[in-house]
């Protein structure tokens, strides 16, 4: 497989994220709770603008977890989140088969918990034959030993991490790029720190050719 097609390209892809709620949220210890929304958010406005089918699961929703986080429903107005009752995705037979619908085979996930609820169903995905790659960052686990712990099985496991900046920059690779330029620059100023200081600030001074 040559460079080029190794990166991840938006007619190839989906995007599972599993389990953004407030009980889930309270739990986690490896990333501030502020960062995992905002990346969280980052990574669902990306599949958005390159138009990506995005699958949502919830979990326990209406006795403890609460329903999917406020910020990141307000992104995702027209996607219904999937209630299940067991913590893999995989094995839930509606949402799974939502994930197959998409006929898509490299499977972007991001969720809470690590431990658990991420690391389940990538563990399953590959084991079905899908590519799977986690955005880390965008991913809460319940301390960072855990957290990182769990990463680092579903590597060994063959899924590759990344975080939500790279998948943006990957799925843009080209700032010329104009069907997709202001909505992905508009979420790197966003939410890109420095480098989105940086390019508002390129934005005022030179334009797009």
């Amino acid at each position: 497989m040559s460079g080029i097609e190794s990166l991840l390209k938006p007619e190839e892809c989906a995007l599972l994220l599993v389990d953004f709620q407030a009980g889930l949220a309270f739990g986690v210890e490896s990333i501030s709770r502020q960062a995992i929304v905002d990346n969280a958010v980052a990574l669902a406005r990306t599949a958005v603008v390159f138009e990506i089918p995005i699958v949502v699961s919830t979990s326990a929703s209406k006795v403890y977890s609460g329903p999917l986080l406020p910020p990141l429903q307000a992104v995702l107005p027209d996607v219904k989140s999937i209630e299940r009752r067991n913590m893999n995705v995989w094995e839930d037979e509606t949402a799974h088969s939502a994930i197959v619908a998409t006929n898509r085979r490299r499977l972007i996930v991001a969720g809470l918990l690590t431990e658990a609820c991420v690391s389940f169903p990538v563990l399953s995905a590959l084991k079905e034959g899908y590519e799977v790659f986690v955005v880390g960052d965008a991913c809460g686990g319940l301390t960072q030993t855990g957290h990182a712990l769990a990463l680092q099985r579903m590597e060994q496991a063959g899924a590759q991490l990344t975080s939500w900046i790279q998948v943006l920059l990957e799925l843009q690779r080209d700032w010329t790029r104009h069907e997709t330029y202001e909505g992905a620059r508009a979420i790197v100023e966003a939410n890109g720190g420095g480098y989105g200081i940086g390019l508002a600030y390129a934005h005022t001074m030179i334009h797009p050719v």
